[in-house]
């Protein structure tokens, strides 16, 4: 056997020996060479989420914990990178954009839309957050193509994804934003009439009809939200780090148990990217 031979089976035998170390300790496969945590400015990931949405996290009212798929891969992104982590709500998508973009937060959860790419960056969607309607039980509004008509009145929390969407998408019907995002306004307004239908998550409505009974929810939906980790832009190192651990988190299940264990409803875990 040459030495030539020696010597490419050397390179390829500790190329191997390096891979299968990384894959025992579930780093993901960019980690070594895009993101280190020396570029964490606080020496602690910090991350900031909707403080109203529960699909993305939530505080368990009995342990103060922060809980939800959002604050999962927040604790498994730190936990790669060897650093404590902060989670913290804050409000709506604009508080989360802004915690970002002044060096508050490292990363953030927030759904994905062009208008907010301008802004920061983001990784590849991790789950889908189902979006329907709530109307009144007694409502002449059966399914999701009943809305879109003159005189209908929609209401939906100002600058959320749901929002976004249907700014695009609807023709005839018309907006009405809640600026708080308050479920207590969105019951309201379904009571007195200033709205013939409430849009956001299925979570949050199902939530919002068990306190509120005399509503329902349509049986379809007009929008699978694509949820997605932010970082500042151009700060490519991160963003493909994160991509590497939410591959990891989808491939083992991670994500579809924490799902499962925040007893959410119409969320999916996003496919992987083709």
């Amino acid at each position: 056997m040459n030495a030539h031979l020696h010597a490419h089976r050397a390179v390829l035998g500790a190329a191997l020996a390096a891979g299968f170390a990384a894959l025992c300790l579930g780093t993901p496969a960019v980690a070594q060479d895009t993101f280190t945590k020396d570029k964490l400015a606080a020496g602690t990931l910090r991350a900031t989420y909707i403080a109203t949405n529960p699909v993305q996290a939530f505080i368990d009212a009995k342990t103060g914990e922060v809980r939800g798929p959002g604050a999962d891969l927040a604790r498994d992104i730190a936990s790669h990178l060897g650093v404590p982590v902060k989670i913290a709500g804050v409000a709506g998508p604009a508080g989360v954009i802004d915690s970002i973009k002044k060096g508050e937060a490292d990363i953030g959860f927030l759904a994905f839309d062009p208008q907010r790419a301008a802004e920061v960056d983001f990784s590849q969607v991790y789950a889908l957050a189902q979006n329907t309607y709530m109307v009144p039980a007694n409502s002449v509004i059966r399914a999701v193509a009943d809305i879109d008509r003159a005189g209908t009145k929609v209401g939906v929390t100002e600058r959320d994804a749901a929002d976004l969407f249907l700014t695009r998408a609807l023709k005839a019907a018309d907006l009405k934003r809640n600026a708080t995002g308050s479920l207590e306004t969105a019951a309201k307004w379904l009571a007195d009439g200033t709205v013939d239908a409430y849009g956001t998550n299925r979570q949050r409505l199902t939530e919002l009809a068990t306190k509120n009974p005399g509503y329902r929810l349509l049986p379809d939906n007009f929008y699978g939200v694509e949820q997605s980790v932010v970082a500042a832009k151009g700060n490519k190192a991160l963003i493909e780090f994160v991509n590497g651990v939410i591959d990891e988190a989808r491939s083992s299940g991670a994500i579809a148990r924490s799902i499962e264990n925040a007893g959410l409803l119409g969320v999916d875990v996003a496919p992987a990217k083709k």
